[in-house]
């Protein structure tokens, strides 16, 4: 193909299929930076948070077990002169077990967080799409387009009019606060 990418031939056949329409028709164009629609939304900004205090405790604890475990082999250095033989080995061996859980334990949170991060992100991304698609309906865009695309002026980005509909969807949903006296 050259010079385009695969992601671009969509986009080029609808504009193409566009010039073919009759020149009194108006069309509407929007673009979509969708990438910053996914980090600036109220949705993305609370996923985001959320994901990041989940993991936050979960941090904690194997900072807490990796504490223990330096404290525990600093003991063994500055005592291995007045252990026994048997002492020493059985200090090691619990290190390196501690050492092994730790890095398990590690690599269990790092995967189970991959897993909901990108579950929950698949959520998000299913649901901006379909605010994307209401926003372009009730504003009568003819096409929307994001992703490959190379050059586009202001006043065809549409993602402030989209993030300000989810603002207030979310300022909408959000339950109103007790009058206090």
């Amino acid at each position: 193909m050259g010079m385009f990418s695969k992601a671009m031939i969509p986009a080029m056949a609808a504009m193409a299929a566009l010039a073919g329409t009759p020149a009194m028709a108006e069309i509407k164009l929007g673009v979509l930076d969708f990438s910053r629609l996914m980090e600036e939304s109220p949705q993305g900004k609370a996923l985001i948070e959320s994901l990041r205090s989940e993991v936050g405790g979960k941090q904690r604890e194997l900072q807490t077990q990796a504490t223990s475990l330096q404290g525990k082999r600093e003991k063994l250095v500055k005592d291995r002169a007045t252990m026994t033989p048997d002492q020493v080995s059985r200090g090691e061996k619990e290190l390196r077990d501690g050492e092994r859980d730790l890095a398990r334990r590690q690599q269990e949170v790092n995967d189970d967080f991959n897993a909901r991060r990108n579950e929950e992100m698949s959520k998000l991304q299913r649901t901006l799409i379909e605010e994307v698609r209401n926003y372009s309906k009730a504003q009568n865009f003819d096409l929307v387009v994001t992703e490959g695309v190379i050059y586009a002026t202001q006043t065809l980005d549409i993602t402030p009019g989209v993030l300000s509909a989810l603002q207030q969807r979310v300022s909408a949903a959000a339950p109103a606060k007790p009058a206090t006296r």
